[in-house]
Formats: structure tokens, C-alpha cells, sequence
């Protein structure tokens, strides 16, 4: 079960490993972008919206990670207080019946959109952007299936008692 938990977070943490410099591509683009206009007067529509797809695909794609390394966002009201065990058992049922219901919900439901997009190969959202709409869309099912791989390889480790400590 741990051996599966481990691969399960490989997926996560390689994807990572790429993902993280999203942040300084979109900071050089932006810095393009700034420079190109106020300096040459040049301006550009599809390398703004790249910036926009960029910022998707770093918080998307990397949600699993953030999963991972414990850094997401917590309702801490009662579970800074409790014994591990308590913890473990909040972690477990907050994973079970809240996590993954709600990715599967997100991904049910947002589907029809992904595959009309893609069906359609959905163009810019501006004239002149970037003709990949549907890959964007795309990041919502992405996103859905690396939280839930991440949930699940966090449950592994959690019924097998190797969780919170």
C-alpha cells in the first residue's frame, strides 16, 4: 500500500519539478510585455493570454503538489487541537466524503464543456489570442484527477497508519 502512496506522489512531485518554472516564464513574458509596450509600443494579445494561461496551468497542475507537501489551505478550528488520532480520522473522512466527491463532481459536471472545446477545437477568447481555448478547459479534469490521485496516495498512508503524526 505505502509502495502505490509513493508512486502516487512521484506523479505529483515530478510534475512539479516542471510546473515551478511556469512562475519565472510568466514573469519574463510579463517583463516582455511591459517592456514591449511602454518601451517599443509593441503589444501582442496571444503572449498577454499567455501569461493567463501560464497562471492556469501553474495553480492547476500544481494543486496535487500543494496536496502533497500539506501546504493547502486548512479549516483549522478543530484540528490544531486534536490528538493524532482525531486528526487522522478528520483527514480520513475529509477525504472520503468531501475531496474526492467533490473532484468527481467538478469533473462530471465541467466534461460536457472540456469535450464540446475540444470538439470544436474552441479559438481565442480575444482576437488575435492564442487559438487553444480547450487546452485551457482542459486543466479542470487535469486538475480533478491529480487532486484525487493525491487524496487517494494521502488515504494509502493514512490506513496504513503512517499519517498524521
Amino acid at each position: 500500500m505505502l509502495r502505490l502512496a509513493d508512486f502516487l506522489d512521484s506523479i505529483n512531485l515530478r510534475l512539479a519539478m516542471v510546473i515551478r518554472w511556469f512562475a519565472l516564464l510568466m514573469l519574463l513574458i510579463q517583463f516582455g510585455i511591459v517592456l514591449g509596450r511602454y518601451v517599443f509600443g509593441i503589444n501582442s494579445i496571444a503572449v498577454q493570454e499567455s501569461v493567463l494561461y501560464l497562471h492556469a496551468s501553474l495553480f492547476m497542475l500544481a494543486a496535487g503538489y500543494t496536496l502533497l507537501v500539506d501546504k493547502h489551505v486548512r479549516v483549522d478550528i478543530f484540528y490544531a487541537a486534536a490528538s493524532p488520532t482525531t486528526k487522522r480520522r478528520i483527514d480520513i473522512i475529509g477525504h472520503l466524503i468531501l475531496l474526492l466527491p467533490a473532484m468527481c463532481a467538478l469533473a462530471w459536471w465541467s466534461w460536457p464543456s472540456v469535450r464540446n472545446s475540444w470538439k470544436i477545437l474552441e479559438g481565442p477568447m480575444a482576437v488575435g489570442g492564442i487559438e487553444a481555448v480547450f487546452l485551457l478547459k482542459t486543466l479542470i479534469p487535469a486538475f480533478c484527477l491529480l487532486v484525487s490521485i493525491q487524496s487517494v496516495a494521502i488515504l494509502l498512508r493514512l490506513l496504513a497508519g503512517k499519517g498524521v503524526q
